[in-house]
């Protein structure tokens, strides 16, 4: 949610709680819309739980509300009560609201004890932080929730899991690289030159693989880095760096014309090309201060040699990236959801496998089981280090770095079964066949490889540690292995069979970058021709994020072996892109292995916006294995997963202009084009009128998508037919008239505005509306609703172009567009924005398959369409957004939507309790494709 969405949001949250508020009638409205409108929470209702049980010196008592995950307990009281006033409790005694909160807090269990507690009366809400010595009240007006909502930001903490010690030293190894980037930045002498940024990367690496090798025990002492550069004045600590690094890039067998001091001649060579004072990693390093030598000594005292390398190689290259650290600085991905990729992808099937010997090498096996049990073993450690490994956005390495640290994990699990505890003496082997030259990656940004290939010794260097206690052997981990498979490289440009050959390859993963398709530079809509061709239908309707797909599937097409998982945003499964995408792959031969459905993916960062994303495990792979399909903590098999990600035949739903079935069509309102000099609020109506009355029968009620939900009112001048004569008497109209007119003038002469610069008293036509009455269909909606709002129109409100119009309609359509049948296609093939529904024309209404009615099942759905309007009657002062809001739902609403369900389910032919959602959809696509197939004749 962007700064204005969010904004907006609270204004609306602000007009709609103004002056009302009862404790048990309104609490789960009004922290529900806090929650998902306010503070963007997916899933809201079911990450809160309202009324939740404490016993309270024997009795059961009710907690108003209360956040698991972030542990927030909350105290309702209603509009009107003075939250520092004590009010009589059971068992003779008077509490405040603090006081009443902090008692069922104290009767909680530990592990649930509140982290927070808040206080609230509809009007002001109180946050105690409990981790303080003496909890006091932060005061909060919601009158001012525009301006301070992140006030409220520590709700969303995420606290399902306790950060670990690898996570809290890789940050903390973050801040320190910071430190010394902003030390030596002001030395250079031009600091916002590309060659600065340059040297400086590649300086901090250098440094921080110093100052990690001297923690992890690769110089062969412990404190020889920071010994070094502390007896050397700051005014000649650059020569000395320069000598170190010369030191460490020449075989020792080859120094002995450089005339070197014995503690410089201590130093191993490091090789890898990390050193190298020539050619494309030699750099410039300014003169150093006493600050810059005193951080330098600080990072020192840090241990460095626990750092997690999967996670600190983002760290570290966020952190010297000007971009990120100008936006708030750290994140990367986080390593649980790594894992939901190369889990499914070939993790899974290892740790079965290895589980599976482990069982036979157990201490009841037989000796001959056991001798077998070696073998397979060694085989399995033989079959690990043949697998082979390729991320095409590598980024830092965070994919890389964590899938060799699962594999050598792994690979230890079988040394240790395979040798036990014998003891190795001298070189008689070599245990480690696992290497980091199975891993291959390809990235664009030259300082982002360096880190990668960084993280990768790190991780290296980490696992042989763990491999010598296994072995009880002593083994040399420099001089580095050479590292050259991490690719600098634009990935859509470059052929990936000369990164690494398609034979040799097993796996594709990664996090490609997620660019929208409208959002993308030139150049990356060039880089999409490049990967699609001309001649892929509607290519320039596909986000950025489809060209590792198209690419990836292009490999698999190399070698059949190969499998992929690849990260991206949802909308490549969604909406007109996932016909566009996958129908052409299918055709190739792809087919999708597993799929984690849309969930938010979460990258660490301070402040950066959640991005809604689906994982995709695809090949060409014939084999029988079973598919899965993974959404929250649901795994489900399915026999086909297409591209929408269900289980059901690969049917696409392609763009239509018109509807499949014989139904009346639907239109998009009125985009205004005037810059809002035809679009009036309340206030500014009412102050029209006040100075022209004569205006008011050229003023409609106006509504988009927000207003029309949640009842706002807005009003438009609509002025078709309005004479010269008529426009000329009204002065304050024509006033705003000008000023559209002015402003239509001014704008790009290819744009829309300026096409409509003669017609300035009119919005952009619209062809297909009518001045009568319309189901109006709201473009965007919440997802968390259960039913999509929509209503009739009959007060001649004018429809923004965020509503869509059907005219000509009956109760019959408003009954099958309200359905949870037409609710079902809607969550299945429409877009998304974020994680709400984005409905649409040509998508979703014109390829909705319609059942084919008797005279009595129309009937039946005509009565039980009457009964929704006629339960929403009940409550006049209610708006659709709270209607259907998924706990306030008045029950005679939902119960006249379940016999409506029903009555349409009955019209398909369908059991209401036997058959679940995905199996109506399979149901509803099986009837799109016949329809489809048949309009084509």
């Amino acid at each position: 949610m962007t700064e204005s969405e969010r904004r907006e949001q609270a204004r609306q949250f602000i007009q709609k709680w103004h002056g009302k508020g009862k404790e048990d009638e309104d609490d789960r409205s009004y922290w529900l819309d806090i929650l998902q409108r306010i503070l963007g929470m997916d899933n809201a209702t079911d990450r809160i739980d309202f009324q939740k049980k404490v016993i309270v010196d024997g009795n059961t008592k009710k907690i108003d509300a209360y956040i698991p995950e972030t542990r927030v307990l909350i105290e309702q009281k209603s509009l009107g009560v003075a939250l520092e006033r004590k009010a009589a409790q059971s068992g003779d005694i008077s509490l405040t609201p603090y006081e009443q909160a902090k008692r069922y807090n104290d009767n909680l269990p530990y592990d649930e004890k509140a982290r927070w507690i808040i206080t609230s009366n509809f009007a002001e809400i109180w946050v105690y932080d409990m981790n303080a010595r003496v909890p006091t009240p932060q005061k909060f007006s919601i009158e001012n929730m525009q301006n301070h909502s992140h006030f409220l930001d520590f709700i969303m903490e995420k606290k399902a899991k306790a950060p670990t010690v690898e996570e809290e030293l890789s940050k903390k190894a973050g801040e320190y690289v910071g430190r010394i980037y902003d030390a030596f930045i002001k030395q250079y002498n031009n600091p916002d030159s590309a060659e600065t940024y340059k040297s400086l990367n590649i300086l901090c690496v250098r440094l921080v693989f110093c100052l990690y090798a001297e923690d992890a025990g690769l110089f062969r002492q412990n404190d020889s880095f920071s010994r070094y550069i502390g007896q050397y004045e700051p005014k000649d600590m650059r020569r000395a760096l320069i000598d170190l690094f010369e030191v460490l890039d020449t075989p020792e067998d080859s120094r002995k014309a450089m005339y070197l001091s014995e503690e410089l001649a201590s130093f191993p060579y490091v090789n890898g090309g990390l050193f190298a004072i020539k050619g494309k990693n030699g750099i410039e390093i300014p003169q150093i201060t006493e600050e810059i030598k005193q951080i330098l000594l600080d990072s020192a005292k840090f241990d460095w040699s626990g750092i997690s390398p999967t996670i600190f190689g983002a760290v570290f290259e966020s952190t010297l990236n000007p971009d990120t650290r100008r936006k708030g600085g750290m994140h990367y991905t986080s390593i649980e959801n790594i894992h939901k990729a190369i889990d499914p992808l070939f993790l899974d099937e290892l740790k079965a496998e290895l589980n599976e010997m482990a069982a036979n090498a157990g201490e009841n096996a037989t000796p001959r089981q056991k001798k077998d049990s070696k073998k397979h073993l060694l085989e399995f450690q033989n079959k690990l280090s043949s697998l082979k490994f390729l991320d095409p956005a590598c980024g830092s390495g965070n994919f890389l770095t964590e899938t060799y640290l699962s594999l050598r994990r792994l690979e230890n699990e079988a040394l240790k079964l395979i040798y036990g505890n014998e003891r190795l003496f001298g070189d008689i082997i070599d245990p480690i066949k696992v290497h980091i030259s199975q891993f291959y990656g390809i990235e664009i940004n030259d300082f982002a490889v360096s880190v990668a290939k960084t993280a990768l010794w790190i991780a290296e260097s980490q696992m042989m540690r763990e491999t010598e206690d296994i072995m009880q052997k002593t083994m040399d981990f420099l001089p580095l292995k050479t590292n050259a498979n991490i690719v600098e490289g634009n990935a859509l440009r470059l052929d990936w069979c000369s990164v690494v050959s398609p034979n040799e390859l097993n796996y594709i993963m990664g996090n490609p970058p997620f660019v929208g398709a409208r959002l993308m530079e030139v150049s990356q809509k060039e880089d999409l021709v490049s990967v699609f061709g001309k001649y892929w239908k509607n290519v320039g309707n596909l986000d950025y994020v489809s060209c590792w797909y198209k690419k990836s599937a292009d490999m698999c097409g190399e070698n059949s072996k190969i499998s992929c998982a690849l990260v991206s945003t949802n909308s490549i499964t969604q909406g007109e892109q996932a016909a566009i995408l996958w129908k052409p792959l299918f055709e190739s031969g792809i087919h999708i292995d597993f799929a984690w459905r849309t969930f938010r993916w979460d990258s660490e960062s301070s402040g950066k916006a959640h991005v809604h994303c689906v994982i995709i495990g695809f090949s060409c792979t014939k084999n029988n294995k079973s598919k899965t399909i993974y959404d929250g903590e649901n795994r489900i098999a399915a026999s086909n997963i297409n591209a929408y990600l269900i289980d059901a035949d690969d049917i696409f739903v392609e763009s239509r202009k018109k509807p499949l079935y014989d139904v009346p069509e639907i239109c998009k309102g009125f985009q205004a084009t005037d810059n809002g000099y035809l679009i009036l609020n309340e206030e500014e109506k009412t102050e029209l009128l006040l100075k022209e009355p004569e205006a008011e029968k050229w003023i409609r009620p106006y509504s988009m998508g927000v207003e029309f939900i949640n009842n706002i009112p807005r009003f438009c001048l609509w002025l078709k037919n309005i004479s010269p004569h008529e426009l000329r008497n009204l002065p304050e109209i024509k006033k705003r008239v000008s000023l559209c007119k002015e402003w239509r003038e001014k704008s790009s002469p290819t744009g829309d505005a300026y096409k409509l610069r003669d017609i300035p008293h009119l919005f952009r036509p619209c062809g297909l509306f009518r001045n009568t009455a319309y189901i109006a269909i709201p473009l965007v909606s919440t997802s968390n609703r259960r039913y999509m709002p929509m209503a009739y129109v009959n007060n001649g409100m004018i429809p923004g172009n965020n509503l869509f119009c059907v005219f000509n309609t009956n109760l019959y359509h408003f009954g099958i567009l309200n359905s949870n049948v037409h609710m079902a296609w809607i969550r299945t093939v429409c877009g998304y924005l974020k994680s709400d529904w984005r409905y649409s024309k040509d998508i979703v209404y014109n390829n909705f398959p319609w059942p084919e009615c008797n005279e009595k099942q129309k009937a039946e759905i005509e009565k039980t369409a009457q009964m929704i309007l006629d339960a929403r009657k009940l409550y006049p002062k209610d708006t659709l957004a709270d209607l259907y809001d998924p706990l306030a739902m008045p029950p005679e609403l939902l119960a006249a939507h379940r016999a409506n369900d029903k009555a349409v389910m009955q019209a398909y032919g369908l059991d209401i309790k036997t058959t679940s959602e995905p199996q109506c959809v399979a149901f509803l696509m099986k009837r799109y494709r016949e329809m489809a197939e048949r309009s084509l004749h």
